[in-house]
Parts: structure tokens; sequence; C-alpha cells
């Protein structure tokens, strides 16, 4: 009996690459929830720099209540809890190496757990964040100056343009990719061309777009060289008291501009699903009405999820 069963071989003598590829195709639960506990082999594996390029939130929803008063939203604790215990644990394997955090747009994050991230991946060159609610500027401030390498955000709209991207102005020279799910207007295409003048990749897909915002950014931006406008709902707003017209095509003026860009997408097709839903949307795209993963979508492929 003991001849035949020292054939076997033990969960510690397991190949480090094979487990290394078997792991990349779990997700965070599956990561974090005991198989560094295993033994020490799949806890060496589980630490693999190469499972931790990309730590992946997007399936971590808060269960939320708007609230009129700051923070203006209220998160229940075991959300709060949750989200907690997976970034101790994943931050914890992963030993700084993360590039790239994926938040889900309807993660409402504090400051404190977003201060704990940012100050234990200091390497990150992407990040795609949730709603901004219970974020203070300070917290969002620091974990700028911390993410020096940063190359690339997704971003809801914000209240205040001018002090995140004087930030990243500041701290992050390499930045170089911007996404904004959310209104565009003419205060945040002034401070795109004041802070990032050097912006390579922007993408406003899906967002009211207002026309003189659109051309602030394409006189502004010496250096865009790939622009997407695709399912916008583009307003042009001419001062009081004349109305604010939808535009349905692309005049001239804009794109005389646009020709001088590498990469030009856009759509506004009235048979577009997209376009469609842009629209009953009033230009503020209601994500949760619709498939799961779509707010990830985007015609640039670098910004792509």
């Amino acid at each position: 009996m003991d001849d035949a069963c020292s054939g076997l071989r033990r969960w510690e003598d397991m190949n480090h690459d094979i487990l290394v590829k078997i792991f990349q195709t779990l997700d965070i639960f599956d990561l974090i929830l005991g198989i560094g506990q295993v033994c020490s082999t799949w806890r060496l594996a589980a630490c693999d720099p190469l499972i931790w390029k990309t730590l992946d939130l997007s399936m971590l929803k808060s269960n939320f209540i708007k609230i009129p008063l700051e923070p203006y939203v209220y998160v229940d604790g075991r959300s709060d809890k949750t989200l907690t215990r997976v970034l101790k644990i994943s931050l914890n394997l992963s030993h700084g190496n993360i590039s790239m955090i994926i938040f889900h747009y309807n993660l409402y994050i504090s400051n404190d757990q977003l201060t704990y991230t940012a100050e234990r991946c200091p390497r990150l060159k992407r990040l795609v964040m949730p709603a901004w609610n219970r974020i203070k500027e300070a917290g969002i401030c620091h974990a700028i100056h911390i993410w020096k390498d940063l190359e690339s955000l997704t971003m809801p709209s914000i209240s205040n343009p001018p002090v995140l991207m004087e930030e990243i102005s500041e701290n992050c020279k390499n930045f170089s990719e911007l996404k904004i799910m959310g209104p565009f207007d003419v205060c945040f295409a002034s401070t795109l061309v004041a802070f990032l003048p050097n912006l390579k990749v922007l993408s406003l897909r899906c967002s009211m777009l207002l026309k003189d915002a659109l051309l602030i950014i394409l006189d502004g931006l010496k250096g865009l060289e790939v622009l997407n406008i695709s399912h916008c709902l583009l307003v042009d707003a001419p001062p009081p008291p004349a109305p604010r017209n939808v535009l349905r095509k692309l005049d001239s003026t804009i794109l005389e501009r646009t020709s001088k860009l590498k990469n030009f997408i856009s759509c506004l097709n009235d048979s577009c699903v997209m376009c469609q839903r842009t629209r009953n949307d009033e230009g503020l795209m209601r994500w949760y009405k619709y498939e799961e993963d779509l707010w990830k979508v985007d015609e640039v492929r670098s910004l792509a999820l």
C-alpha cells in the first residue's frame, strides 16, 4: 500500500508556473478565499506578480441609498466590510505589483479605502474610478500624488474638475488617456486645455457634450490623436434667449478640426440603439438599466475593459 501511494504528488509539489496559470483564470473572490492557506507553495503562487497586474473589482457593487446631504450616499455596513476585506487581502497578496485597478461604477468607496489602496499599489498606471460621492478632494488628490506613473483614467463626471486635473498635471508626467462617463461642459473642456494640453486619447462616449466644449478641446489639445464622441447627446447652446439645439449631424466647424486627428470616432445615428439610449437618458447614461458590462465598452481599444 505504501508503494502504491508513493507515486502520488502532494499539493505542495505542484509546479509553480502551472499554478500561476490556473490562478490567473480565477476572479478576485476565488483568489482571496483560502487559496493561499492551502500550503506554502500555493501561497507563493498566489502572490506571483503575473496574477496581480490587474485588480478587477468590477463585480463588486455597493448597497447604497442616495441622501440629500454629504456624503450624498449611505452605504450599508455589509458592503463596506466586504470591500475593506477584499482590499486588505488582495493588496497584501499583490505586494505592490498592481498596475491597473477596475472599480465598478456603482461601488461607493470611502476616503480611507482609496488612501489604503493608493499606498499599497504605488506603481498604478491605469485607474477605472467608481462613483465620487464619498471621496473628498483631499482623498483623491492624495492618491494621485502617490500614483506618479498613472497614464490612463476612466472616471465619472466631477463637480470641480480643475482640482483633480491640476493634481494629475503636476504628478503624472506620463498621463495620456482619459475617459469621462458623464456630462462634458465648457468648464471641463477648458480645464483639460489648461492642465492636460498633451493629452493623446479622450473618450466622451454616451455623454451630454456641448458643442462649444467640443470646439475648445479640438482647438486647445494640441497633442490629441484619438477622440471618441460616439453616442453623445451633442448640444449647441447659444447665449439666451436662443434655445438649445440637439445636433443630428456634425457641421463643418467640427469636421474641419477633427480632420487633423489620427482617429476620430462618432455616431449620431437615429437608428443606433446606444444613441437612442443616450437621448432617452438626456445625456446622462443610467447604466443600471442596461446590460451589466455595457459600461466597460469603448470604441477606443485601449480604453475598453
